[in-house]
């Protein structure tokens, strides 16, 4: 079975994990690429192959700064994956209400 395209859109390059951590990273703020090989502990080549893909698919813009790059997020274009999660939202509070109304309870218990 052929791999799937990771440079399609935002869906496919954040499926793999290691890009995700690159976006964690630059969460932050923008960095210059030595930077990121420094706090991911990962060869150059590595860093620089991940922020290719997300590159390609605007998730992250670079700039030049004399000879360093620096790499920025480009928060806008996870919006497709947020408004794609949310979807599913109600199903996570579902579940924060049974464990606030179960604390809650626990609680009065102790108090009585």
């Amino acid at each position: 079975m052929a791999r799937a395209q990771t440079t399609l859109d935002s869906f496919n390059a954040i499926a793999e994990h290691k890009r995700r951590l690159v976006l964690e990273k630059l969460a932050d703020g923008e960095r210059p690429v030595n930077d990121l090989v420094h706090a991911l502990g990962w060869p150059q080549p590595q860093v620089s192959k991940h922020l290719g893909v997300l590159k390609k698919v605007g998730l992250v813009n670079e700039r030049r700064v004399g000879r360093q790059r620096v790499y920025r997020m480009n928060a806008d274009r996870l919006k497709p994956v947020y408004e794609w999660v949310k979807s599913f939202e109600r199903f996570w509070q579902h579940q924060l209400d049974r464990i606030k109304e179960r604390a809650e309870r626990k609680a009065k218990e102790k108090s009585h």
